[in-house]
């Protein structure tokens, strides 16, 4: 559940004073709230700030809500609530076509507009954090320090070229997963071609031969058939 105290709301009405009574009512119940006077406002304020939910009049001059709600929703997934003075079903299901998360009928009571943005916060998923990646993958008797780009084996630094370099911190950022020999080719920044990805192959198999107990039968960078290649650390 997101918490007020960090939810930022738009809240986008052409009637001054609704919007400032909006504005002074949802901040006193925790939120960081702006306002904007009509979409063209709205727009500006976008482009330059990130919102958690945005509270959408439908009468407005000029774009109305309607519009300006499906234009966003081809870029931004921002929940959208619609204010409308016309409260029929057919406007209701007009707006929810139009990518809007809810809708409220003027005139409503502040508190239900309360209960309705808290309520679609909440079915707002929350984001995974993310994995924290092994500071050192090991690969046999050789470990590869991820954040400086090194191997070693023992006390000993293994030498990488430029290449194998590269290739090992496109290989640790994602580990266990396959990668494309294509995905390769553009990341070295080789045109493409059949013969660029040759040639990757032969970084690859130069590449095994700096850890791999055998290369011909490599343990850790291993071929995935039909897809590329994938370091499977211990």
């Amino acid at each position: 559940m997101m918490s007020t105290d960090l939810a930022h709301l738009l809240v986008v009405d052409d009637d001054a004073r609704l919007r400032a009574l909006l504005q002074k009512f949802l901040s006193r119940h925790g939120y960081l709230v702006t306002g904007a006077r009509d979409a063209g406002h709205a727009r500006r304020l976008l482009s330059g700030l990130d919102f958690d939910l945005i509270v959408l009049d439908v009468m407005m001059p000029g774009e109305d809500g309607i519009s300006l709600c499906r234009s966003l929703r081809e870029t931004l997934p921002v929940p959208i609530l619609l204010l409308t003075a016309r409260g029929e079903t057919g406007d209701r299901i007009t707006g929810l076509e139009a990518g809007a998360d809810d809708y409220l009928a003027k005139p409503f009571d502040p508190k239900e507009l309360l209960l309705r943005i808290n309520a679609v916060l909440r079915r707002q998923p929350v984001p995974e954090p993310e994995p924290e990646r092994p500071a050192m993958l090991d690969l046999g008797p050789v470990r590869y320090d991820v954040a400086r780009g090194e191997m070693w084996e023992g006390e000993s630094q293994i030498r990488l070229t430029a290449t194998e370099s590269q290739l090992m911190r496109i290989f640790a950022a994602q580990p266990r997963e396959p990668v494309t020999r294509a995905h390769l080719v553009e990341e070295l920044g080789r045109g493409g071609g059949q013969s660029q990805e040759r040639a990757v192959d032969v970084q690859i198999t130069r590449l095994r031969r700096k850890f791999e107990a055998d290369p011909r039968q490599p343990r850790y960078l291993q071929t995935v058939r039909g897809e590329g290649y994938m370091l499977t650390p211990d």
